[in-house]
C-alpha cells in the first residue's frame, strides 16, 4: 500500500532514537499518520514542524497499519511563522485543533484547502485572524456542528444579529434575546457580513470570535472525544484577549508576547 500527496505537518512527535511519528492531512487522505524515520535527527527535523508544507510519499504492508513516510517540503510555513510571536500561536493553534479534531483517514477537502490559504498568510499577523477564526467556524460545520448565523432564531431577522445561544448555535438579535442576552455569546460583526471591506481591525471582535467558535470547539468537537480544547487554542484565545484589553483601555496596541 501506498500513497504520495502534497500535505499539511500537523504535529510530529519523537519516537525512538531519532525517528517521529508524523500527523499530516491531505486532500484526498485526510488526517493520517506514519513513522518518519529520522524525523527527529538534526538533518531531517526541520521538515517535519507543524504548518510545513510537505510532499509526502506514505507506504505500508497494509492499509491498516501505521506506514511510513518520507517527505520533501516545499513550503516552510513553520520557520515563515517563527518571526512574530501571533503567527507563530495562530499557526500552532490552528494546527493542534485540526489534529486533535479531525477523524482519521476521512477526507476534509474544505477544511484541508481552508488551512492551505491560511498558512502562507499568517506572517501578516492581525489580519489573518478573521480569516482563522471562520475557518474554524468550517471546521466545525464540517465535523456536523455547525453553527447558524443567517437568522435570528426568535424574531426570523436577518439583521442586527448580535448574539449567539451557546446551547443551539444559533444567532438572536438583542430585541430577541431579551433577558436572555446576558448569558449568550456576543457575535462579531465580521462573521454575519460576507464583504472583505468589513474587517474590523478591532481586537474585542477577534477576541469574541475566538470565544464563539473555542466555546463549540470545547463542548462538540473536543467535548464529544472527552478530550479539553488544545493548549494552543487557549494561549492563542489568551493572547488575543491581552489586545483587546489593551484596545478597550486606550492603550496603543502591541504584539502581544
Amino acid at each position: 500500500m501506498e500513497w504520495d500527496s502534497p500535505a499539511i505537518v500537523l504535529d510530529a512527535r519523537l519516537y525512538g532514537e531519532g525517528d517521529a511519528v508524523a500527523t499530516v492531512m491531505t486532500e484526498a487522505h485526510g488526517l493520517h499518520r506514519g513513522l518518519a524515520r529520522g524525523g527527529a535527527s538534526r538533518g531531517k527535523a526541520a521538515t517535519w514542524q507543524a504548518g510545513n508544507l510537505v510532499h509526502v510519499r506514505w507506504t505500508a504492508r497494509l492499509a491498516d497499519q501505521l506506514g511510513s513516510f518520507s517527505g520533501e517540503l516545499i513550503h516552510p510555513g513553520a520557520a515563515q511563522a517563527m518571526q512574530e510571536a501571533l503567527p507563530l500561536s495562530m499557526l500552532t493553534s490552528a494546527c493542534a485543533v485540526a489534529e486533535g479534531a479531525l477523524p482519521e483517514r476521512v477526507p476534509q477537502p474544505r477544511i484541508f484547502h481552508g488551512l492551505l490559504g491560511l498558512i502562507p498568510r499568517l506572517p501578516l499577523g492581525e489580519s489573518v485572524l478573521e480569516d482563522l477564526i471562520r475557518w474554524e467556524l468550517v471546521l466545525l460545520a464540517e465535523l456536523g456542528y455547525g453553527l447558524d448565523l443567517s437568522v435570528c432564531a426568535v424574531t426570523g431577522r436577518r439583521d442586527g444579529l448580535e448574539l449567539v445561544s451557546p446551547r443551539t448555535g444559533r444567532a438572536v438579535t438583542r430585541e430577541g434575546a431579551r433577558d436572555w442576552a446576558p448569558k449568550l455569546l456576543p457575535l462579531p460583526e465580521f462573521l454575519v457580513c460576507s464583504d472583505p471591506a468589513s474587517r474590523t481591525g478591532d481586537p474585542v471582535a477577534w477576541r469574541d470570535g475566538l470565544r464563539l467558535t473555542g466555546h463549540f470547539l470545547a463542548r462538540d468537537a473536543f467535548g464529544h472525544q472527552h478530550r479539553p480544547l488544545p493548549q494552543a487554542r487557549q494561549m492563542l484565545y489568551d493572547r488575543v484577549s491581552a489586545l483587546a484589553e489593551q484596545f478597550e483601555k486606550g492603550i496603543a496596541p502591541t504584539h502581544a508576547g
